[in-house]
């Protein structure tokens, strides 16, 4: 039992001291006094929006660095009670030391797996958009499926989500918008777009065929304000109609909800949650600037791929998992291998391991 935690130790030691290391050396500690500094110069709060940002860069500044600064220090206690038993095995000690690498390595994974959201909005909150591919009914439940999953890792993960535009149909959802709001959601969650394949014997279906569904995924950050991103009037379509479903009085009364569709991407977004037209409008301009900006990005960075934001085809080319739940229940993700036998556990949110092997994969592909 002592060796096989010892080892761990180490492991999670060297680890460690490599995140620290380039910490150090990036005087992270020195950025965190001169912002501070600025929080204290008189008139700071004169600009509220400014200050804000300020705020939000300090707490980024802390967050990627005390965590880091306080696992070191308990590596080092950890350290001495190991030389400690190196010399006296005491059983007592021995059950301390267990205790703490346990303790650990609870700290070290997480710690380590937002090392790889360094991108420039990994921060931020984001919008997921499901839109069920071809094939009415049984399309139409896969994508509903699919909002319950993200909805449920959600909550698990402490994360607020709000439904902010669903399209419903018979037996489930043609699509559906969620903003999820928490630190480093859209870095969490960008992986999950794309396109999801069901396999399963329907259960629409009289004579127990098996049947194959496709459901597309969209995922965007939601950018600054300052982010400029250039919208004429003639590069869109707006247009109001009324709210359907759920959601008070208010609902099927008046044309609040809107949909915005630009011409050039052919992205369309819509928002009917907000109780006002306004409101929903100026929701539903800031997810077109989403998705534009990530798609303009993705643009510029994979010029062979210019359209894998824009929507593509709900089918087999560009599938990134697929869910079989018979003859065998199995869930894939294409991109890095990683496979969960468990479909049930999954679609209850538990997406994990999906979600850090694919961080792990696409830092290692962007080096």
């Amino acid at each position: 039992m002592f060796l096989h935690n010892k080892n761990v130790f180490d492991t999670v030691k060297e680890e460690a001291y490599n995140v620290w290391r380039r910490l150090e050396a990036s005087d992270i500690e020195k950025k965190i006094e001169n912002v501070e500094a600025k929080t204290l110069e008189p008139g700071f709060w004169d600009d509220k929006q400014n200050a804000e940002k300020v705020f939000a860069e300090l707490n980024g500044l802390k967050d990627s660095y005390y965590p880091w600064k306080e696992l070191i220090a308990e590596i080092k206690d950890t350290e001495e009670l190991i030389e400690m038993y190196s010399s006296e095995e005491d059983p007592a000690i021995e059950e301390e030391i267990c205790s703490q690498i346990e303790g650990l390595e609870k700290k070290f994974h997480p710690l380590k797996l937002k090392t790889l959201l360094d991108g420039k909005f990994d921060k931020n909150d984001m919008f997921l958009s499901i839109h069920a591919g071809a094939g009415g009914t049984e399309a139409c439940d896969w994508a509903n499926m699919l909002l319950r999953m993200y909805l449920r890792w959600c909550e698990r993960h402490g994360f607020k989500s709000e439904v902010l535009d669903i399209l419903e149909d018979e037996g489930g959802i043609k699509s559906a918008t969620v903003r999820v709001s928490g630190a480093y959601a859209f870095g969490y969650l960008k992986g999950e777009a794309g396109v999801h394949r069901l396999v399963r014997i329907s259960p629409f279906d009289a004579q127990k065929r098996r049947h194959t569904s496709f459901t597309s995924v969209y995922a965007s950050p939601v950018i600054d304000d300052d982010i400029e991103i250039e919208l004429k009037p003639e590069d869109y379509r707006l247009d109001t109609y009324r709210a359907g479903g759920a959601g008070g009085q208010h609902v099927n009364k008046t044309d609040s909800a809107v949909r915005i569709t630009h011409y050039a991407t052919g992205i369309v977004v819509q928002c009917q949650n907000e109780r006002s037209q306004f409101m929903n409008k100026d929701v539903a301009f800031k997810m077109l600037r989403s998705r534009l900006y990530e798609y303009y990005q993705k643009q510029r960075e994979e010029e062979h791929q210019k359209d894998a934001i824009a929507k593509k085809d709900i089918a087999w080319g560009s599938q990134i998992r697929s869910y079989v739940f018979q003859p065998y229940t199995m869930v894939k993700d294409h991109r890095t291998g990683v496979q969960v036998g468990n479909i049930n556990a999954v679609m209850d949110g538990d997406l994990d391991d999906f979600i850090e092997s694919y961080l792990n994969w696409n830092k290692e592909q962007n080096g």
